[in-house]
């Protein structure tokens, strides 16, 4: 049966300005790290991607290397733009990246020029699309002249692969000179991309969010949950079906230390008292935070999906709840 989407999708999403620019992103975005490679049922996946566009998000997020295997969270979404939404694609924003490991020898890794634009071409190619609305250098490459990188950006534009461009996980010193550079050629930045959750707050103690507010560029926060750890998942130990049980990657049971699930309890008792969901929380917490742009979350099923995005009906922080994060986050350190 042919996909229609949701008429009334846009009516209670929130959408904000990216920046200085035209671009208005969906205060939650749907990330495709997780869930959207070929080890998760592709009709499952396909149910994600509907129920988010159904709600309102418009952005999809994604990297040449998002899978498993590397390419496949593209190849699958490539397959639900032509099957599902291919009649969307104008109010779909949708942004790869470049520059982690992604093929053998020696352009298949970091941000010289052959690698971000072959990479481009090869993820085009696999979301079966002409152009994205926004492309990221996923990291920064101390091997590689930053003018290099940055002219690549420049030229990806210019060539009509990429709306926009953008920086992810890039260290401060770098940043500003590739926000003037890139301001000097006609191509400014449109957004930054970090870690940034309850737990990681490292873009506002390196002096990033500061940066990205005097430039009057977005941020997007991925791992808002601190890959589950800011989730009822946890607060009794390890469950056999999680994803730090089955799929260790990125979450380790080391990680999960008694100091951190005593904070983990604590600010779930606070997001009890809010009448809300750990998780919920958490969200709201980065939703409410200045200079935000927008929230990137994973999802597992449309119902975990529903439940991120409660976290736009969240109420305000008050001081006292404010000061009591601060002082779970600071107890017992780390």
């Amino acid at each position: 049966m042919m996909y229609s989407a949701d008429a009334n999708r846009y009516g209670d999403m929130q959408y904000r300005r990216c920046g200085n620019s035209g671009v208005l992103l969906p205060a939650i975005s749907l990330g495709f790290w997780h869930n959207f490679g070929n080890i998760t049922p592709e009709e499952q996946s396909r149910a994600i991607v509907r129920a988010a566009f159904d709600a309102g998000i418009t952005h999809f997020d994604l990297a040449n290397n998002y899978g498993p295997e590397p390419g496949a969270a593209e190849q699958r979404l490539g397959k639900f733009l032509h099957d599902d939404l291919s009649s969307y694609r104008d109010e779909l924003f949708i942004a790869t990246k470049a520059a982690y490991d992604m093929w053998d020898g020696p352009y298949g890794s970091w941000a010289s020029r052959k690698h971000l634009v072959a990479s481009l071409d090869q993820s085009l190619r696999r979301l079966r699309l002409d152009y994205v609305d926004l492309f990221y250098c996923h990291r920064y490459d101390p091997f590689t002249p930053l003018e290099e990188t940055l002219q690549a950006l420049v030229d990806i534009v210019r060539a009509g692969k990429a709306l926009y461009v953008g920086l992810s996980r890039w260290p401060l010193d770098a940043t500003l000179k590739g926000y003037d550079y890139l301001r000097q050629h006609d191509v400014p930045c449109l957004i930054y991309q970090g870690r940034f959750n309850l737990f990681d707050q490292t873009p506002k103690a390196e002096g990033i969010l500061d940066a990205i507010a005097q430039n009057q560029t977005g941020f997007i926060s991925f791992s808002p949950l601190a890959q589950g750890l800011l989730t009822n998942r946890y607060l009794n130990g390890i469950p056999s079906d999680s994803r730090m049980a089955h799929d260790p990657r990125y979450l380790h049971a080391d990680m999960l230390t008694p100091q951190v699930l005593n904070k983990i309890k604590q600010l779930n008792e606070l997001a009890v008292m809010r009448g809300e969901t750990l998780s919920t929380m958490a969200l709201s917490w980065i939703l409410h935070h200045p200079g935000i742009t927008s929230v990137l979350v994973g999802a597992s099923s449309p119902a975990q999906l529903r439940q991120n995005l409660s976290a736009l009906q969240s109420p305000k922080f008050s001081e006292e709840e404010q000061q009591t994060i601060t002082n779970i986050l600071h107890t017992n350190t780390p």
